[in-house]
């Protein structure tokens, strides 16, 4: 109960600071052992990881319900619609990518010598995305080509050791955006992206190897941390503190290279 605990922390940390949390939870699942399926824990505490971002934009997710009874005009005078249908086309390469490769990541899950160099290329996008100009392009601005490649950049980041929101946060600052569209449209696009790789793998779970009460603690563990970790991220991507991370993911590609 205590591993899956830490392991949930790690999660809830990790999953919205820019280090990768699959990388994170499939080096440190090498020395804390959890019951059952470890595929299974990993899901289940990227959901708990949903949670804070359902309360962060609420507002957002209200807003796009309402849309369609509030809002008329041209597409640029419906910013909730634009946000909507922005994260819907993105929504669709992740989709393919995920379906496409879902057993070759299913694989590399399995093998920490990966992370070595995946966590490195994350450091590289890290490190870039500190040091491109800023055009500062904002909601009405952003097109749906920045959409779809912010998309196909998530896609990618289901591989372990590649940071999805450091991955989406960073192509969408190398692409212009706006620090804080950047960080509220990568966790936006967050939402149906864990949502969906819950779906294609909850149907095949085993309910033999379901450990009721380890993925309750560190779906907690997940949730708690998850929460700091989320508006400490969204501060550090307006303050332009957000690049710094790449040493931090350079040195876990070191500590991976030493555990394999």
């Amino acid at each position: 109960m205590f591993e899956a605990f830490i392991l949930g922390v790690i999660q809830g940390l990790t999953e919205f600071l820019p280090v990768s949390s699959s990388g994170h939870l499939l080096l440190f699942q090498q020395w804390l052992t959890i019951p059952g399926d470890p595929l299974l824990f990993d899901l289940a505490v990227h959901l708990a990881t949903l949670m804070p971002v359902l309360w962060v934009y609420r507002e957002d997710l209200l807003g796009i319900v309402k849309a369609p009874f509030r809002e008329r005009g041209t597409l640029a005078e419906r910013p909730s619609t634009r946000l909507a249908l922005l994260v819907g086309a993105a929504t669709v390469p992740t989709g393919i990518i995920g379906l496409t490769f879902k057993d070759t990541f299913e694989a590399m899950f399995h093998e920490p010598s990966t992370l070595v160099i995946t966590f490195t290329i994350t450091g590289i996008l890290l490190f870039i995305s500190g040091r491109v100009p800023q055009k500062g392009i904002t909601l009405d601005q952003m097109t749906f080509q920045h959409a779809l490649i912010i998309g196909f950049a998530q896609g990618l980041a289901i591989t372990p050791g590649i940071s999805r929101a450091g991955t989406t946060i960073a192509v969408a600052l190398m692409l212009g955006l706006d620090r804080e569209l950047a960080a509220r449209f990568s966790f936006l696009l967050a939402i149906p992206a864990i949502l969906g790789a819950f779906v294609l793998t909850a149907k095949d779970v085993d309910p033999a190897h379901i450990e009721t009460n380890i993925l309750l603690v560190g779906g907690v563990g997940a949730l708690v941390a998850g929460y700091f970790a989320l508006t400490l991220l969204v501060k550090l991507v307006k303050r332009g503190d957000f690049s710094r991370f790449c040493y931090y993911v350079w040195f876990m590609a070191i500590v991976a290279a030493l555990s394999t």
